[in-house]
């Protein structure tokens, strides 16, 4: 429980750049063009979201692209990143190859597909494994954890809403993630598995399809689903709005909001971990709480 005489954690993102300032009146293939350019992160997602929104025609091997971008984000954070701030060795091993670095991260046994087969393969000696129990080391059950968040859909994207934007909206209904869900709470580990599980689907071709409902593209990204909506008068842009994850997650009382508000005040200096894991496509700064104790 919060110490309420402190002042609570939150996190406050670094500006980011007027994208529909940016973009008014350009022609709209320049608008296509500038995208993905601007903002590298989830490269392929930008590309079709924006060219989906103008219907412009899609490059070619964009399915490709799009899942190679969503498994290789996965891999860094899971296989680099989150192994460096949890103490732990880099646990992929480097390829052109992107399945073969999945395969050198989960082991030599496929990824469970259900509750018991988790909770084995968690004891397990595969190096993803290592880092799932080090992180269930970190967060007891129900800690950094959400409830009550809705799932994104195409027709209702609102940038000020609270919801579970997140792979893990893709995977909910996974036995795996029903099982955590129920022995730990939405939370750090349960993140994880929804990556783990894109991954896999991304490495699978097994990404949801990017649709377009009442103006809105959806497209499906590394840290959740981009939303976009634009039009355009004599191949020039009137109007345009980009939706990202993040907006979603640092919604008042969002991802971000509720994980931090359930981190207990002994464990406040876990935040830049929980921050990590739950992977904001922006800068942030954490301030409050007493993340030194």
């Amino acid at each position: 429980m919060l110490d309420r005489t402190q002042s609570p954690l939150t996190v406050e993102p670094v500006a980011t750049p007027p994208v529909a300032a940016m973009v008014m009146g350009r022609p709209v293939q320049d608008a296509a063009d500038l995208l993905p350019r601007l903002f590298n992160l989830c490269r392929a997602s930008q590309d079709v979201a924006v060219r989906m929104a103008f219907d412009l025609p899609l490059a070619d091997g964009w399915e490709t692209a799009l899942s190679q971008d969503i498994a290789r984000d996965h891999l860094l954070k899971l296989g680099v990143i989150l192994p460096q701030r949890l103490g732990l060795a880099p646990c992929v091993v480097p390829s052109p190859d992107l399945a073969e670095m999945a395969a050198s991260l989960v082991g030599d046994e496929p990824f469970p597909k259900t509750g018991d087969g988790f909770e084995t393969f968690l004891t397990s000696a595969s190096p993803l494994a290592e880092v799932m129990q080090a992180v269930d080391a970190c967060f007891a059950p129900k800690e950094a954890s959400v409830q009550g968040l809705a799932l994104p859909e195409a027709a209702t994207p609102d940038a000020t809403a609270a919801l579970e934007n997140s792979v893990a909206a893709r995977h909910i209904s996974h036995p795996a993630m029903l099982h955590v869900a129920q022995t730990r709470g939405q939370g750090p580990l349960w993140r994880i598995v929804a990556r783990v599980l894109d991954m896999l689907a991304a490495l699978e071709g097994n990404l949801p399809i990017p649709v377009k409902q009442d103006d809105w593209v959806m497209v499906p990204a590394a840290r959740g689903s981009y939303f976009v909506r634009g039009s355009s008068r004599d191949g020039l842009v009137t109007s345009f709005t980009r939706i990202t994850p993040t907006d979603h997650m640092l919604a008042k009382g969002g991802i971000m909001e509720q994980s931090l508000a359930r981190l207990p005040e002994g464990k406040q200096r876990m935040a830049p971990l929980l921050v990590d894991i739950l992977d904001p496509c922006v800068q942030v700064t954490i301030t409050g709480g007493k993340q030194d104790a």
